[in-house]
């Protein structure tokens, strides 16, 4: 039987309001987060799902924690759910790495897996890690309903290397996820995805 995971980017952070890299630094959410996760909260407790997941990072954890609460359930931990590793950009801005090194930079807009930054994560590692991730919560859940709760960038590589696009291509067809907005991914028995829905704001299903 199929899967339905259901994934979402944790709330926003102090660094992503400012557009800074993240990582695997543990960022907490702002005010905006928290309300964020609440509304995620209120749609679980009207959409239940079996399980949740989350990546180890507390952003993460915390933004699944209202969706815990309204449906009794214990958030499971998946260490390789976590964010990449942005090496030298940790903590910084692509605008301000760019002013240190342009031409890396320009490399990076034009390939960001070829061209990952200084000391960063390899890409395609990250993508092959998270999509283990993912078929091994499908496998442990066959059809059930899971919430996931991760990153933008891992989100992002996971997808396309679930459904066959370049991975190369991330930043481009997928600009970004939202904070706390619900993509929805079938999972098949054979390792296959299908996506049902992306980016849906979850306050936008709620009665």
């Amino acid at each position: 039987m199929s899967t339905t995971l259901l994934l979402v980017r944790h709330g926003q952070t102090v660094w992503h309001a400012e557009n800074r890299y993240a990582g695997i630094s543990d960022i907490d959410l702002t005010d905006t987060g928290r309300t964020q996760a609440e509304a995620l909260g209120r749609w679980a407790g009207a959409h239940p799902v079996d399980a949740i997941w989350t990546s180890p990072l507390s952003r993460a954890v915390a933004t699944a924690e209202p969706a815990c609460r309204a449906l009794g359930l214990t958030s499971q931990s998946e260490p390789h759910l976590r964010e990449c590793d942005f090496g030298v950009v940790e903590g910084r801005t692509l605008a301000e790495f760019e002013a240190e090194d342009p031409e890396w930079a320009a490399a990076y807009r034009s390939d960001p897996v070829a061209h990952s930054f200084p000391g960063a994560e390899d890409p395609l590692a990250a993508a092959a890690r998270g999509v283990r991730a993912l078929r091994d919560i499908a496998a442990a859940h066959s059809g059930e309903r899971v919430l996931v709760v991760a990153h933008n960038t891992l989100l992002r590589l996971v997808l396309c290397t679930l459904l066959s696009i370049p991975v190369a291509e991330y930043r481009r067809v997928l600009p970004r996820l939202r904070n706390a907005a619900i993509s929805e991914l079938r999972m098949n028995p054979d390792g296959s995805a299908a996506l049902l829905s992306l980016n849906v704001p979850c306050e936008a299903d709620v009665p």
